[in-house]
């Protein structure tokens, strides 16, 4: 039984359609890559499996209950989801966003205990948000609100993080931490989508890859059977060096296809 899984699912917008026929599935211990060009529906699917848009058909389950009949508290407690170019706009302290992981564990009128206090501290701990817990968040460049932002979700202890594009922001470094803090999350009973315009992080960090075109699925797998220099050149229009070794699948990026457009 997979973890969260669409079967099926059509997504339209003004009757454009927008995904068409996606099957997906993400089990335990699985750190998935959504890949594809700009417009391919990457973002799109991933408010599908939130639960944040709705299928015009097809269903998204989550440990093969539908979505749609799981309450938003528990949706809340088991599927945490970071934006595209997340970025607070409440001036609070770091601190106190953090802590509003919490909120899906407490009745409205209490406040954060020992536990709660805990789960903020290793989360700020994790995502190396912890040097300015007291910064009012607003005042944070785009890149270190993005950290913020996924420090909140870490606090909530979510089973399945959900993130569009998190590195997108970010210098080299942090993009590398982020892609290792995930990767470390999705090991055990727990498991991590991301969306990705770098295919180099995307080999190096998921083990399976979803490859969007049009709003299709245009291939799925192994790391090593998506990225391949023909799907690179059928979907992106690039011609690229793909080297696999020991130590994975890197990519190179070579030159555009000047008569193929993606």
């Amino acid at each position: 039984m997979s973890l969260l899984s669409a079967r099926t699912v059509d997504y339209r917008i003004d009757r454009i359609p927008i995904l068409d026929g996606i099957d997906f599935h993400v089990d335990s211990g699985e750190l998935i890559g959504l890949i594809g060009p700009n417009g391919a529906g990457k973002s799109s699917l991933l408010r599908l499996l939130t639960g944040i848009t709705i299928p015009d058909r097809g269903e998204v389950y989550l440990d093969d209950v539908p979505l749609s009949k799981i309450s938003a508290q528990q949706r809340a407690r088991s599927l945490g989801y970071l934006v595209q170019g997340a970025e607070a706009h409440w001036p609070f302290s770091v601190e106190k966003v953090v802590g509003l992981g919490r909120l899906p564990y407490q009745k409205w009128w209490q406040r954060p205990g020992r536990e709660d206090q805990l789960k903020i501290e290793q989360a700020m701990k994790k995502t190396e948000t912890l040097a300015y817990r007291n910064r009012i968040v607003t005042t944070l460049s785009g890149g270190e609100q993005t950290l913020v932002m996924l420090a909140r979700i870490f606090a909530t202890e979510n089973q399945l993080i959900l993130a569009d594009e998190p590195v997108a922001a970010l210098d080299p470094y942090h993009q590398l931490h982020v892609m290792e803090v995930l990767r470390s999350h999705a090991d055990g009973a727990r498991a991590a989508i991301v969306v990705l315009h770098d295919l180099g992080l995307a080999a190096r960090f998921c083990d399976r890859l979803y490859l969007l075109r049009h709003g299709r699925l245009h291939c799925a797998g192994a790391v090593g059977e998506v990225l391949t220099r023909e799907h690179i050149a059928e979907v992106y229009g690039v011609d690229s060096r793909i080297v696999e070794d020991e130590g994975g699948v890197s990519f190179t990026s070579l030159s555009r296809i000047s008569d193929q457009h993606p």
